[in-house]
């Protein structure tokens, strides 16, 4: 039976793919949300933690910048933030259930 195992192992290392898959993808939805929230509330845009989400989301989320331009500027921005942040984390869990169906 050692192609059981073989096939086994196959599974588990596809499995643990799509887990990580899903793990960053949320990482950087979860911080993109962080910058929409940070934006929202008028964070000091000198601080490490903002610089930095600014920089995720500038970096991995390009995508959505100016995608609604609402008059007030700091909602325009939040929104468009929050729709890249739920872009990452669904096409992320799609990717993984896509892969995991492939260890099958």
């Amino acid at each position: 039976m050692p192609g059981m195992a073989v096939r086994t192992a196959a599974s588990r290392v596809v499995t643990t793919l799509a887990a990580a898959i899903r793990l960053v993808t949320s990482v950087v939805g979860g911080l993109i949300v962080l910058y929409a929230v940070f934006t929202l509330f008028e964070a000091n845009p000198a601080n490490p933690l903002v610089q930095f989400t600014a920089g995720v989301r500038g970096d991995l989320g390009w995508f959505t910048v100016d995608l609604f331009g609402p008059e007030d500027p700091k909602i325009a921005e939040t929104v468009n933030a929050l729709i890249a942040a739920i872009v990452w984390v669904v096409v992320g869990n799609l990717l993984s259930k896509a892969i995991t169906r492939l260890a099958r």
